[in-house]
């Protein structure tokens, strides 16, 4: 057997929640392209259909959905639709998430409203999404593949006002090691990946300071900041048949930023 062809995913079917995000999208263009049709849910109906053509010009067939995973009903109808579509439904990506930069208070006076807004986005959208979609793999009996997307600030803390974020990314990470633990003997299988920034819109304003960049690239041995394209491999990896005997883990896509720390 040729070992790449665990990597193919052919005739699977893909959710990619916040596949209208930087992120989310290009997971749900590297999927697309090893063969998988794809669902794409995202809160922003122009980034899903922006999304969306990116992966049917990459070859694949694509059902995009207006739809906020954080609330039960709506990601009950996006697996629902998952399966109309497509009939089956074998992987979640769970690529929702991010919004630290955008509200950091100091640990002592962490505001409510901006700590639940971070739960909500980064926590919330991952227990919600891969409820909904565990509960049609189970219920198929063909096993399936979770991924989530926690970060290194999982494990590492930073003296930037991030409670609620590295909680939340904490959070996701625990519940990766737990979830893999309850659905094996369903065959199902879940894992995550933990990058350190990513250049991507949603952090530019950080990485747009000199001073800001030059400190980030500067603690990392590879000596720059991750790209989407950085994640793909592993993504691919996590959701294919190539990684059946793997569960329950956390890989860390930091350019050897957690090496030195």
């Amino acid at each position: 057997m040729d070992p790449l062809s665990t990597f193919r995913l052919d005739g699977r079917t893909a959710l990619v929640s916040g596949g209208g995000g930087a992120i989310g999208s290009a997971i749900a263009v590297a999927l697309g392209g090893a063969g998988a049709g794809i669902v794409l849910a995202s809160r922003t109906p122009d980034h899903a259909r922006a999304a969306a053509e990116r992966v049917t010009a990459a070859g694949a067939e694509c059902l995009a959905i207006a739809a906020d995973v954080t609330a039960e009903a709506e990601a009950e109808r996006v697996v629902s639709a998952a399966i109309e579509r497509f009939g089956r439904l074998d992987i979640v990506v769970n690529a929702v998430g991010g919004g630290a930069g955008k509200v950091l208070f100091a640990a002592q006076e962490y505001p409510r409203d901006a700590w639940d807004w971070i739960m909500e986005l980064n926590l919330r959208s991952t227990l919600v999404a891969t409820q909904a979609a565990v509960r049609e793999m189970i219920r198929a009996g063909h096993g399936g593949r979770v991924l989530n997307i926690s970060s290194v600030r999982a494990q590492l803390g930073i003296a930037a006002g991030y409670s609620a974020y590295v909680a939340a990314k904490g959070a996701v990470s625990s519940l990766t090691r737990q979830w893999a633990t309850e659905w094996a003997p369903h065959g199902i299988t879940v894992n995550a990946i933990a990058p350190t920034f990513v250049d991507t819109p949603q952090v530019a304003m950080l990485l747009d300071d000199p001073a800001f960049r030059a400190g980030l690239v500067g603690r990392i041995p590879l000596g720059r900041v991750g790209e989407t394209d950085d994640l793909v491999g592993a993504v691919l990896f996590f959701t294919s048949a190539a990684s059946s005997f793997v569960t329950g883990q956390i890989l860390t896509i930091d350019g050897g930023l957690t090496a030195t720390q």
